[in-house]
Parts: structure tokens; C-alpha cells; sequence
């Protein structure tokens, strides 16, 4: 139905009957169904979680609205993390489902109540279904899927109209004066332009189209499928997350198998013909990642490093705030783990000091005895449900302290980042124990060593026919195939895909204040320009042209720089919110404005 307008007559009249007609009029318009008004247009690039909670917060709104969302894959809900044809089957996702944001249902509700031949085809026994689990990232996958068809219907029961477009590359956004013009490729080779009131960028990571940019050398551990193609051989892989990791194990299931012994214990049997598959994992340190710990969830509140106290820093200026985050840091740690801030001298420690600390004693040992007695340690406390104080500790106040990283300075940024960010990524990016059974499994059977970097080493593929050839430390190896799975890197306002935002300059790579500047006698901040992309709170761009201004910027890849620790199902629903919310918020003001408009008409016919 097209939207209804009020006309003014223009045929003389007296102003009493005038009035009447006008507000007659108005209650007309207001009574109207929503449908009726002009409805919002908004698109959504991308169906990953990121897509999906924007979604679910919008569909949740009483005004009807038009929605369209554009996904690049056949099917829509999955995204790259989770899809089948991006991922292996034995590559497991590091999220508990007690962490996961319920959408429709949690999703321990949604595998209850699959068939059993969906579990077996999933690759879950029903028996281990439980809020503690992991599962493998596919299992996701199909998790998120089913949560977005859900939404989509029951937003269209509530009056909201959904068109999904697959197989729809968006390859250029333009802001234009009252719109945002979307330029996207179909999958039938066609270009079209769509235009919306409201832009969504839910891209999330962004991976080279093209894996094997070089015979043997990988950019990414994705898709999993192009792992599968590495004969056996010597194989590099650089990181030793759970990235690097799932690497290793797509790598490891395309030549062997895993298999329990008679005493239980987790084994690695090689094919026929992979003799030579061996495998070494690297970093700077040469150190694991360790095993999930038990804990409480939802979190209990901190003592100190709270929200609360972390703002009032903030609104005393950017001066030394990284210090004063520091030593609510500490506090927190004295007050729930005396012990551990005694055994590592933390009274002495300082934001250089705190990570070498840390990490001393894992450095020190062996990465694979490191590794064996941790997973005992963590399968035990799990048992027992006792938790480490020291290391909940530290999870907990990851978010926290993530609202102070956009308001330090220059210095202290760069401090944050070298010094500081190590210890919590380290902190909340443990995996689940079957990742570490898994290392220590290939380690038994020959086929896994662990390098240590250090921060001075070269890798490079020139002279070789495939693989790459690693210097460090004096030493050099060559490997035949070799894999980068050390994530995904922060992008700039120059990396983004879409050549007209860039062309408009709309898009700035973000800022972080030097210090107080004195013009015209009022202090000022003057910025330092430090990469990503500058937004405000609601993911939206700064700029001062007359351009419509309803772009959200929720691709991860621009945000980590400000936003160190977004990663995961956590931060889409986190970033999920921020959006929807902003978004509904635009439109009431629309609509509170076309109200405030009509009221003025009829004051003025009443006078």
C-alpha cells in the first residue's frame, strides 16, 4: 500500500472548517497501520552472528520495517566461521555453549531437540549435550542458521517484511543526501542498485578470495578444503591458537586419524604413505595456548576494575589513564588471589613487566609438558567446579578494561597493544580440552614439534618452488607447505572494499588523543591517527559533509584497533545490540519529528 499523504485543499474556506478537516485528517494518519507510513528501508550486509543479532534487535521493533539482507554464500545464517564449506568437520569452536547469547533458544535447547539422525550427522552424542560443551564450528553453523529463520519468521508474523538475497555481493556502498546507494553484484552476473535509509556493514572477517596465493603457501587457514590438498610433508604453520590449531588438525585428519587407546588416551595413527607429514606450530614465544578453565557464568561482579570505575578514569582525561587502569588491575588481582599476586611479586610490576611475569613460567617449561599438565589441571577443576581466581579474574576484566583503549593516548596505545593486550588475549583465548588431547596426541606419534620466534625472524618464498623458508634465530627451515593462521589483522579506512566510501573520505582511519591542545583559550585534543576507522558510539562514521549518516560500520576487521578484544559470537551480540538499538532509535526520532510537523500545520490552520 503506498504510504498516505495529507493534502491541503486548496479551495477557500473558513478557518473553523478548515481545522476540522486538517485534524480529521491527522488522526487518520496517526490510526493508520504501520505498514500504511513510510516504512524504514534497511539492508544488512552479511548473515554471520554479527547479521543475525542486528537482526534479531530489529525484528523485535513494534513499527513494521522493510529489512533485505545481502549474503555472498548460497545459504544464508551460517557465516564464514561456522559454514560447512569453509570449515572441517574436526575444527572446533573455543565458545561454551553457557557463553553462547541465546537468539531464539540457547543452543544446548536447540540440539535437544534434534533427531537422532541429525546429532549423528552433526557428530554429537546426545549423552554429552550440556551447557559446558564445545562443539565443532559447523555445529554452529547450523545452530545460527536455524536462529535466523527463526527470526525472519516471527518478524514477518509481527508485520515486518524480509527479502534474503544469496548468492549478492555488495561491491560498493555511496551516501547520498537523504539515502545510502548499494552497488551489488547478483549471482546470475547482473549489477544492480538498491537504496536504504539504514546500512548495516556485517562483514565480519575479511580473508583473501584466493588461499594459495603461492604453490605450497597458504594465507589463511580457510577454507578448510584447500588444507586438504597438502600431501605429506613438512608443514609450517605460523600461530599457535586455536586458528592454528584447527590448521593443524584439518591438516592431520586429511592424512590420519585420531583414535582412543584401551586406556583411553587419544592417539594419532597416520595413514599409509604420510610418513613424512610433520608438523611444527610457531610464534614469537613458542608457547600453547591453555586448556578452558572452569568457571562461573554469568560472571560475579568485580571489586574494583568496574565499569563505574574505569568511566571515571576516562572522564579525567586520557593523562596517565593507562596506569591508573593498571593499578585497579592489580587490586582486583591482590583482592581475589592474594597467593598468585605474592608468587609473582605483582606489588613490583609495571605495564612492561606484568606480561614477562606472567608468562615466566610457561616459558620456562616445556610447551608440551606445559600443555599436559594444564589439561590435567583444567580437567580436574572441572570436575571439582573450582576455579582459579587469578585467571577469572583476568577474563572478567578483559571487557572492562577494553572501554578505556579508545581514549589513550598515542603512547599508552601503542604501550597496550606491545606490553599489556597479550596477557588477557591469552587469558580468555583458551581452548577446549579435546584441542590440547589433540596436540599431545601428534606430539606421542612423532608428527608436531612447537618454534619459538622471537620477534626477529623472516619468512619468505623466494627461491623455492613451494612452502616457504623460515629464518630465525640464526637458524633456517624449509618448509613444503606452509600455513598463516595467526588471524585476522586490524584494517584501515584505505583496506575497505567499497571504492566510492572511499572516494567520499567519509570513512577516516580512527584517532586517538596526544594530549591537551590550548586554542583560543579552551582546551582542546588534538589526534593522532592510528588506523581502523573513527565512529562513534554507534558504530556510525564521523564526518561533516551533508550526507546521510546511517552507515554502520559492524565488519570486525575495522573495529579491532579501538576494539582490541572483539572477537567471537560474544562481541555480534555486543555489536549486534549497538546497531539495532541505534537504528530504532533513528527511526522514532523520524517519526517523532513527522508528528512534531504535522502538529505545527494544524496550530497554524487553528490560528
Amino acid at each position: 500500500m503506498e504510504p498516505k499523504y495529507i493534502v491541503a485543499s486548496t479551495q477557500p474556506r473558513p478557518a473553523a472548517e478548515a481545522w476540522l478537516s486538517c485534524k480529521a485528517q491527522v488522526s487518520t494518519f496517526l490510526t493508520l497501520p504501520a505498514p500504511s507510513r513510510m516504512t524504514a528501508k534497511i539492508a544488512i550486509i552479511g548473515s554471520g552472528p554479527t547479521g543475525i543479532y542486528t537482526l534479531n534487535g530489529l525484528a523485535k521493533a513494534e513499527r513494521a520495517l522493510s529489512i533485505t539482507i545481502f549474503e555472498i554464500e548460497a545459504d544464508a545464517g551460517k557465516g564464514t566461521p561456522y559454514h560447512p564449506d569453509i570449515n572441517d568437520q574436526a575444527m572446533l569452536a573455543n565458545i561454551a555453549s553457557i557463553e553462547l547469547p541465546a537468539i531464539c533458544e540457547t543452543l544446548v535447547q536447540w540440539l535437544r531437540r534434534q533427531p537422532d539422525a541429525e546429532l549423528q550427522r552433526l557428530n554429537v552424542t546426545r549423552a554429552n549435550i550440556s551447557e559446558r560443551e564445545f562443539y565443532p564450528r559447523v555445529v554452529l553453523g547450523e545452530y545460527l542458521q536455524s536462529q535466523f529463520r527463526q527470526v525472519v519468521e516471527k518478524g514477518r508474523a509481527t508485520g515486518h517484511t524480509f527479502e534474503i538475497k544469496t548468492r549478492h555481493r555488495v561491491v560498493d556502498i555511496r551516501l547520498q543526501a537523504d539515502d545510502i546507494l548499494l552497488t551489488v553484484n547478483t549471482g546470475n552476473g547482473e549489477r544492480n542498485d538498491y537504496a536504504f535509509d539504514h546500512v548495516v556493514m556485517a562483514t565480519g572477517h575479511n580473508w583473501p578470495e584466493t588461499t594459495e596465493i603461492k604453490p605450497g603457501y597458504f594465507m589463511s587457514p580457510w577454507p578448510a578444503t584447500a588444507l586438504k590438498t597438502i600431501k605429506p610433508c613438512s608443514v609450517g604453520i605460523l600461530g599457535t591458537s586455536l586458528s592454528a590449531i584447527d590448521a593443524l588438525v584439518t591438516v592431520s585428519t586429511a592424512l590420519g586419524a585420531f583414535y582412543l587407546d584401551t586406556g583411553g588416551q587419544l592417539q594419532y595413527q597416520g595413514a599409509a604413505g604420510s610418513d613424512a607429514f610433520h608438523a611444527a606450530l610457531m610464534s614469537r614465544k613458542g608457547l600453547l595456548p591453555e586448556a578452558d578453565f572452569y568457571c562461573d557464568y554469568p560472571y560475579t561482579p568485580l571489586r574494583f576494575c568496574t565499569d563505574d570505575a574505569i568511566d571515571g578514569l576516562i572522564e579525567r582525561g586520557s593523562t596517565g589513564l593507562l596506569e591508573e587502569v593498571f593499578e585497579l588491575f592489580k587490586r582486583e588481582i591482590v583482592a581475589c588471589d592474594p597467593d598468585y599476586a605474592a608468587k609473582i611479586g605483582l606489588a613490583l610490576l609495571t605495564i612492561e613487566t606484568f606480561a614477562p611475569a606472567y608468562f615466566a613460567a610457561r616459558e620456562a617449561t616445556n610447551p608440551f609438558v606445559w600443555a599436559a599438565s594444564n589439561l590435567a589441571e583444567a580437567e580436574q577443576n572441572k570436575r571439582d567446579r573450582y576455579t582459579v581466581q587469578w585467571r577469572y579474574a583476568v577474563l572478567r576484566m578483559h571487557e572492562v578494561i577494553a572501554r578505556a583503549v579508545p581514549y589513550l593516548d598515542e603512547e599508552d596505545l601503542g604501550r597496550f597493544h606491545k606490553k599489556f593486550k597479550a596477557v588477557f588475549v591469552d587469558d580468555y583465548a583458551t581452548v577446549p580440552h579435546q584441542s590440547i588431547q589433540r596436540l599431545l596426541a601428534l606430539r606421542r606419534a612423532g608428527k608436531l614439534d612447537i618454534l619459538k620466534l622471537g620477534n626477529d625472524y623472516e619468512i619468505s618464498t623466494g627461491g623455492i618452488e613451494r612452502g616457504a623458508i623460515l629464518r630465525y634465530e640464526g637458524k633456517s627451515e624449509t618448509f613444503d607447505a606452509f600455513i598463516d593462521a595467526t588471524g585476522q589483522a586490524s584494517m584501515s579506512a584505505l583496506d575497505l572494499p567499497f571504492p566510492s566510501l572511499v572516494e567520499q573520505g567519509v570513512m577516516k582511519p580512527a584517532a586517538t588523543p596526544e594530549g591537551p591542545l590550548i586554542i583560543s583559550g579552551e582546551t582542546e585534543e588534538a589526534f593522532t591517527r592510528t588506523g581502523g576507522v573513527e565512529l562513534d558510539t554507534a558504530l556510525r562514521p564521523k564526518f561533516e559533509d551533508n550526507l546521510c549518516n546511517q552507515l554502520y560500520c559492524a565488519a570486525i576487521s575495522f573495529l579491532l584497533h579501538k576494539m582490541p578484544f572483539v572477537q567471537g559470537i560474544t562481541s555480534a551480540h555486543e555489536i549486534g545490540g549497538i546497531v539495532s538499538r541505534a537504528i530504532l532509535e533513528d527511526i522514532e526520532a523520524e517519526q517523532v519529528e513527522a508528528v512534531s510537523k504535522l502538529d505545527r500545520l494544524v496550530r497554524e490552520l487553528r490560528a
